[in-house]
């Protein structure tokens, strides 16, 4: 079966070489117009063998180029695709009790985590007194728990989501709790795909 496959492919290189050689030669031209339409000829075939080629992958570089334009993951059913962004991270524009708030995805993060200013314009219940002291990478801060009703991300829908609510911090991260949730999530390339 391989080998029918090789034959025909080369039937085919074969026939499309004979009918550049047939054209030029049918033609009484110099001979260095006649080297340059065959390197014309052959650019034009070796773009359509490209272009037939990668004709799957034009369909991710569409969804990367949106991605990227607007700054929303890409969703399809039950997946979800975020774009690495320049700075190597994946940020992804989530729903917060239905307010866009922008996250970055940190699997080194054991709880999703925002900010004060954000927990108080989504309307996250917020515990009267920040009581918990935890470490990230930038040192040891101060939190408050909180419960958000609803965090969505592309088609992905969580609720009851566990928080915490920093006091002075103005990054917000999505952390293992919530990427715990789905039943599959990884980076593929430069994509991050999320799971429900």
């Amino acid at each position: 079966m391989m080998t029918n496959d090789l034959m025909l492919g080369g039937v085919y290189i074969l026939m499309a070489i004979m009918l550049v050689l047939g054209a030029l030669m049918a033609r009484r031209e110099p001979l260095a117009k006649l080297v340059t339409m065959a390197l014309a000829w052959i650019v034009i075939f070796a773009a359509g063998f490209v272009l037939f080629t990668f004709r799957d992958d034009f369909g991710y570089l569409a969804q990367r180029l949106k991605a990227e334009a607007i700054g929303t993951p890409v969703s399809e059913g039950r997946e979800t695709r975020i774009p690495m962004a320049i700075d190597g991270h994946f940020w992804v524009n989530a729903k917060l009790n239905g307010r866009n708030v922008k996250f970055l995805v940190d699997s080194g993060a054991t709880m999703t985590t925002i900010d004060r200013q954000t927990a108080n314009a989504a309307g996250v219940q917020v515990s009267p007194r920040a009581d918990e002291y935890v470490r990230t990478g930038n040192g040891i801060i101060r939190v408050s728990s909180g419960r958000a009703r609803d965090l969505s991300v592309g088609n992905i829908d969580r609720h009851d989501v566990g928080l915490q609510i920093a006091e002075n911090d103005d990054l917000n991260v999505l952390g293992m709790n919530y990427l715990t949730s789905l039943s599959r999530w990884g980076v593929e390339g430069r994509w991050l795909i999320l799971v429900s």
